[in-house]
């Protein structure tokens, strides 16, 4: 962790900007960049100011660089990104990706990201991201040179492998109903969240009422006049503040969407470990195949019924010559297919180590973040209802008064 790039480096992405230009097709689109600033820390460190370092990246940009690093370290726990469009939201903020509050948070989402990969052992060293970072003309092409499109497996074969599988791995079966149970957990803590939240609304908006009712009433009250006005304000307030309430609570909500999203991000690295199983499962089977053809040519007898034999059994036997020719290229294709077998199990035992070490470092960052963010949630909520105390006790000496 010591050789990280976030140790090296301060990486912020600080501003966020509404363009319109042209798509692909030559549609005009309206979309939002963002600026990525970067510091060298050595150079601090020294007492020099480093010069920042500046560059604009649309969210298509992170995406890219997403899936590149997804399909490049298979066996990592890739960390995902903000979402494109707001869900799981109280029924009077804006789901709109254009809406400025949803836009400032994804712009933290975002930097949340580089920190994330560039806190990654792995992930930092890679060259790609650190283009990302630096270089902003010709950063498409690069990542398209890689190649990394022509790795991605399909979908289709990836479910292919998930139910064709003989010997799935115990651990990577665990960890499949370890990603669903932590994404429907989640997802149901987001939608109860969601609910207090309209809940709370509410309360504060009938505070404002108070406030409002009050402070008409004092107009006509002589001797209570000053005492009514005084808790219609306190009233007052206390309602004006649940916009920020809840837009503080909105970045609490991005913490758990996170790992929501952590959850997909697992299941990732379980397909890719079942796509290899199951070519390793294939191999085997052709190999075995081969070894029972070649035993068979040089015995002479036919164990399974296939049409090959069959039609030896009508046409005649191959001459001895012919025998020895298809024995010879068997043997080769049994030579090749052992070296190619023993090396997949080679790179399914590599891939195995390297994902379950990742595999053991994600759940530690997410046990420390996860209850670092309902620790500060609950704190919130605490302070939240000790206000709400205090404006009632305010009120009530401004009543005690009268």
């Amino acid at each position: 962790m010591e050789d990280c790039l976030a140790k090296k480096m301060e990486i912020t992405v600080s501003e966020a900007e509404k363009r319109t230009g042209r798509n692909a097709m030559n549609m005009q689109e309206t979309y939002t960049a963002y600026l990525i600033e970067t510091r060298a820390v050595e150079s601090q460190s020294e007492g020099q100011c480093a010069p920042v370092d500046s560059l604009w990246r649309r969210y298509s940009e992170f995406e890219l660089l997403r899936n590149y690093l997804s399909v490049t370290y298979p066996h990592i726990v890739v960390p995902p990104l903000p979402e494109k469009r707001a869900d799981f939201v109280w029924h009077k903020l804006s789901a709109d990706n254009m809406d400025p509050d949803f836009v400032e948070r994804r712009r933290i989402g975002l930097e949340n990201f580089l920190l994330r990969v560039a806190s990654h052992p792995v992930l930092c060293q890679d060259k790609i991201f650190y283009s990302f970072l630096t270089q902003e003309g010709g950063w498409k092409e690069m990542v398209n040179e890689t190649g990394f499109q022509l790795k991605a497996d399909s979908r289709l074969k990836a479910l292919n492998a998930t139910f064709r599988v003989k010997n799935p791995d115990k651990r990577f079966t665990e960890l499949k109903h370890y990603s669903d149970e932590l994404q429907s957990v989640i997802s149901h803590l987001l939608r109860v969240r969601a609910r207090v939240a309209d809940r709370l609304y509410g309360v504060y908006k009938v505070h404002g009422n108070y406030g409002r009712v009050f402070s008409e009433w004092s107009a006509i009250e002589k001797e209570m006049g000053d005492g009514l006005q005084s808790a219609g304000h306190h009233m007052d307030v206390y309602a004006a503040s649940i916009d920020d309430i809840l837009e503080e609570e909105e970045h609490y909500a991005d913490q758990l969407k996170e790992y929501l999203f952590y959850a997909e991000a697992l299941r990732a690295v379980c397909r890719k470990h079942e796509l290899m199983q199951y070519d390793l499962e294939m191999a085997a089977q052709d190999l075995t195949s081969k070894k029972q053809q070649c035993e068979e040519l040089a015995t002479g007898t036919v164990r399974t019924f296939s049409l090959k034999g069959m039609t030896s059994k009508l046409f005649g036997q191959e001459n001895p010559e012919q025998r020895e020719a298809k024995i010879k290229v068997l043997e080769e294709q049994i030579q090749e297919g052992e070296e190619q077998l023993k090396s997949k199990n080679l790179e399914s035992g590599d891939f195995v180590k390297s994902a379950w070490a990742d595999i053991e470092r994600f759940k530690e960052q997410k046990n420390h973040d996860l209850k670092e963010a309902l620790i500060s949630y609950a704190v919130m909520q605490i302070s939240m209802c000790k206000k709400g105390i205090q404006v009632w006790t305010n009120a009530k000496e401004c009543f005690s008064k009268m």
